[in-house]
């Protein structure tokens, strides 16, 4: 009695099984190969031990990762239907990423990343959404690329900055130079262009000038320490009217 009770159990959980082992099946043969190759100037041959760094990595991750061969090429292999952006590492030269679309029936696409940038293409995208509100622009932009990949290297990486020259701007344009020069230059060149001795000049300069009563240095030293001697006789002459 029992034996029929756990036969129907037994199916299910061998169908569980069937099932799952037909998933992963589907899975494995449902993953594709990328390849390309990396193109280097030609002062960089391809005989050179520093290819031997450059690494493809899909997504920016070590889940798929190629080695390049010597000659250029690579194979990331195992990859699942999607849309992944192909990085090349190296040491010596960047790369431009490139996107490539797989899909669900092995069809590979590539073509360029496009990043957001604030840049003419945007206010293109902006003008063209109010021109044609119903219809995409975006497909225009992309721009197709051939496959099997071919990257180029788009410039040597340079890890050291250039050392600092010494030119004759870098003193005429120092901030305390001109605060010395200026100065210099108003009390120096400038009284030597105008010509003070001209009567025309003084005449002018007497009219804007205000005039002010300045006392005499003698006068007020004399105030300060001698005292006022006239308001002293002023006094005893009145005291002796008074007597």
């Amino acid at each position: 009695m029992t034996r029929f009770l756990l036969l129907p159990l037994f199916l299910s959980v061998l169908q569980e099984l069937v099932a799952a082992l037909e998933s992963t099946v589907e899975d494995v043969a449902a993953t594709y190969k990328i390849e390309g190759q990396i193109i280097f100037p030609e002062s960089f041959t391809a005989g050179n031990d520093k290819l031997s760094p450059s690494r493809v990595l899909v997504n920016y991750d070590f889940k798929h990762v190629a080695f390049v061969r010597q000659d250029g090429s690579f194979v990331v292999s195992g990859v699942p239907p999607g849309s992944y952006i192909i990085e090349i590492s190296n040491i010596d030269y960047a790369f431009e990423p490139v996107r490539v679309d797989i899909t669900s029936k092995g069809k590979i696409r590539a073509r360029r990343l496009n990043l957001l940038q604030v840049s003419f293409y945007s206010v293109i995208l902006v003008y063209s959404s109010l021109l044609f509100m119903f219809n995409s622009f975006q497909p225009s932009l992309v721009s197709s690329l051939p496959y099997p990949l071919r990257l180029n290297a788009v410039h040597q990486i340079n890890y050291f900055r250039p050392r600092e020259e010494w030119h004759l701007t870098d003193i005429l344009t120092n901030p305390m130079i001109l605060m010395m020069v200026v100065p210099l230059v108003l009390l120096v060149i400038l009284p030597k262009l105008v010509n003070a001795n001209d009567p025309e000049i003084k005449k002018e300069m007497t009219k804007t000038m205000p005039q002010m009563d300045v006392p005499d240095v003698s006068e007020m030293l004399a105030s300060w320490f001698g005292g006022n001697p006239k308001k002293t006789k002023r006094t005893t002459t009145g005291n002796k009217k008074r007597q």
